[in-house]
């Protein structure tokens, strides 16, 4: 039995993309939802008034 390497190689060079392209499309939601969690939070709200506080915001 003979083996085609020719078909493996094409085999082999499609997976190795296929496996590229995954991580690149991972690395760049990873990124989008690192960026939304970093700015999607909301402002802690203040019980007590400090005097040392110039804004004074509730």
């Amino acid at each position: 039995m003979e083996i085609n390497w020719v078909v493996i190689a094409i085999v082999a060079v499609l997976v190795i993309i296929l496996v590229v392209l995954t991580i690149r499309k991972n690395q760049k939601e990873k990124k989008k939802l690192t960026d939304l969690l970093n700015n999607d939070f909301k402002k802690a709200v203040k019980d007590r008034i400090d005097a040392d506080d110039s804004a004074n915001e509730k």
